[in-house]
């Protein structure tokens, strides 16, 4: 029995099982050129030979390994290996593997089996986590259309990491629809109705899958149940969710509002990408207001998920209307009385009508006359003053939550609900192009046309200088420019432990506090290293190590020789700069063969007079090998 481990592409040692999905296997593995611990996912033996799952495998390889953020599980390898698996008639089965970074921690499916349902302000922490995942890999036209509970980890220090994009896709290609040989792909409990339906699937169904996700993490349970996956596709398509608050008493409003409105049917009215998502996750947890379309979808939801007899109570609310309208023709009929009111004109005209019977018929068919002009007048006076009064209808609306939104949402979420906008800047913590504060406040109801002041950010007055170890360089430089630095400089230094164009550090250091005009030079791994050129002499077993600690691959050649067996003699290219993971050849000395030992007989015939004698001679070889 050997103890010898499986090792994959001639680097990567596979350990023991650490996980195991419907479709691929996880090990523990180790990377013997870098020398750090990662993760090997295989795809299963017995789907090895189904082109349906060879290309799904594949194609997660392909989406995730293009994704280099701290949130979601780096890619950092893939190919496929044709030596572990017999398959029919004794061929070999090829079996693809990706290698991955190793996750310290608990998938939060682990968490919810021990702890049912979490507070509030950590399931809103999470939550976020997930959601910074999926904005940036939405960012990079990748839909994950798998977001559940068993494919995000939590590491023991409660860092947040998306894994999993067995079934992504870009959104370039979102146009295939969810079905795979007549079947839904994607967990029944998280599907967005489109996905339900078979229908196009886009980033925003990704977030109604956070949406049930995040339910779950508040409640213990997810926002549907049934006896089949097709009784909870039903319930996707056509019922509306009950608010946490319902499961769970220490939910708020806010937090029930939000998380219906990830959950809203109709993808036009849920939120619209994972930063507007979070904005209000984040709202909720600092006690600020939260957008309007959140509030709207509280109102919604609670209405369609009322019962009947709470919805018989809208014939009241319609009564109550009305009775309240009809208050208001009596106030308009008091006002116009005001200035139409002639009852104090008869008390005069009957007293002028005394006069006049007094007077004679003269002076009552003069003032009959005045009577006449001054009610016409009054009339006049009192219509003008009415009608002049009157302002048109005045057209309401209610101000959006532009917190955390870039321009363009700005305008467009301005220009939906007939506001302006004044744009201001000043420096802030948050992200540089982003809105952090609005006055009138989110969700104040003003009238159409009204100016909204916001202040963009310009990103803070000092920049913490962010860890960017281990990214690609150009994805640090992103990364830095997203923090606020665009003065970024470049060195390479020789580390044998860092891949070519791989960050090292930073200079200033990582974490520093800077100006946003200070310079940062990333150092990257040059892809080089030295070697050694200190093991002539040294027993092989340390040469060998020394020279894989440089980043190098010794390859062993056995010299005879009179020195102790196992020395080295020589080293190739000691004292060069090569690529890492080059080849290097080692003379090691062994022991020589030994010497032949074999006599040299020689027999001479001599004819005499008496006859033939013969004489035999027998010789050695010479000590030194030669000729005698």
């Amino acid at each position: 029995m050997t103890t010898t481990p499986r090792v994959l592409g001639g680097r990567y040692e596979v350990g023991q099982l650490i996980g195991r999905g419907g479709m691929a296997d996880v090990h523990l593995g180790h990377d013997t050129r870098l020398g750090r611990q990662v993760a090997i996912k295989m795809l299963r033996s017995d789907l090895a030979r189904d082109a349906n799952f060879l290309k799904r495998f594949r194609r997660e390889a392909q989406s995730a390994a293009g994704l280099n953020h701290p949130s979601i599980v780096a890619i950092f390898d893939s190919g496929e290996d044709e030596s572990w698996v017999e398959g029919p008639n004794g061929t070999l089965t090829t079996v693809p593997y990706m290698v991955m970074e190793y996750v310290d921690g608990k998938t939060l499916r682990q968490q919810l089996t021990v702890h049912q349902k979490l507070a509030p302000a950590e399931a809103i922490r999470i939550t976020e986590g997930i959601l910074d995942a999926l904005a940036y890999s939405h960012r990079m036209g990748i839909v994950h259309r798998d977001i559940k509970p068993a494919n995000v980890m939590i590491t023991e220090t409660g860092h947040i990491k998306v894994m999993d994009f067995g079934i992504a896709r870009a959104i370039a290609d979102s146009a295939a629809t969810m079905t795979q040989t007549q079947s839904v792909v994607g967990t029944a409990q998280y599907l967005s109705p489109e996905q339900a339906q078979g229908q196009t699937v886009d980033a925003r169904s990704d977030l109604y899958s956070t949406g049930c996700l995040l339910f779950e993490l508040l409640t213990g349970r997810p926002p549907f149940q049934g006896d089949s996956p097709v009784a909870i596709a039903y319930q996707h398509v056509g019922e509306t969710p009950q608010p946490p608050s319902v499961y769970n008493a220490a939910v708020g409003g806010d937090l029930d509002a939000v998380t219906l409105h990830a959950l809203v049917k109709d993808r036009t009215q849920r939120y619209q990408d994972a930063d507007s998502f979070r904005a209000d996750l984040e709202n909720v947890r600092l006690g600020q207001p939260i957008s309007a379309a959140a509030r709207g979808a509280l109102a919604a939801g609670a209405a369609g998920a009322a019962s009947a007899a709470a919805t018989q109570t809208m014939p009241a609310a319609g009564a109550a209307g009305a009775a309240a309208t009809v208050v208001q023709p009596p106030v308009i009929t008091s006002r116009r009385q005001r200035y139409e009111n002639t009852a104090g004109m008869p008390a005069v005209g009957h007293d002028e009508v005394e006069e006049r019977q007094q007077r004679g018929g003269a002076g009552r068919a003069a003032l009959v006359t005045l009577l006449v002009l001054a009610v016409l007048g009054l009339i006049g006076w009192g219509a003008a003053t009415w009608f002049g009064n009157q302002e048109p209808p005045v057209a309401m609306t209610t101000v959006p939550n532009l917190r955390g939104l870039d321009e363009p949402a700005v305008e467009r979420a301005l220009a939906q609900r007939g506001l302006q906008g004044n744009r201001s800047e000043d420096s802030n913590e948050m992200e540089p192009g982003k809105v952090f504060e609005q006055s009138p406040a989110a969700g104040e109801a003003v009238q159409e046309g009204t100016v909204v002041r916001y202040t963009v950010s310009t990103g803070p007055a000092s920049i913490t200088i962010p860890d960017v170890r281990n990214f690609d360089r150009g994805d640090a430089e992103k990364a830095l420019a997203d923090a606020g630095l665009t003065n970024v400089g470049v060195e390479t230094k020789d580390d044998p432990d860092t891949a070519k164009d791989k960050v090292i550090e930073t200079n200033p250091p990582i974490g520093t506090q800077v100006g946003r005009d200070t310079t940062v030079t990333l150092v990257v791994g040059s892809g080089k290293t030295v070697v050694p050129d200190d093991q002539v002499g040294r027993d092989w077993s340390l040469a060998s190590n020394a020279l894989a600690k440089a980043g190098l691959n010794p390859k062993r050649v056995d010299v005879e020789s009179d020195k102790t067996p196992g020395t080295v003699l020589s080293v190739a290219k000691e004292g060069e700069k090569v690529d890492i993971g080059t080849e290097i050849k080692v003379e090691v000395a062994t022991s020589p063969a030994p010497k032949p030992t074999t006599e040299t007989v020689t027999t001479t015939v001599i004819q005499t007079p008496s006859g033939t004698e013969t004489s035999t001679t027998t010789s050695e070889p010479p000590a030194d090998g030669g000729a005698g």
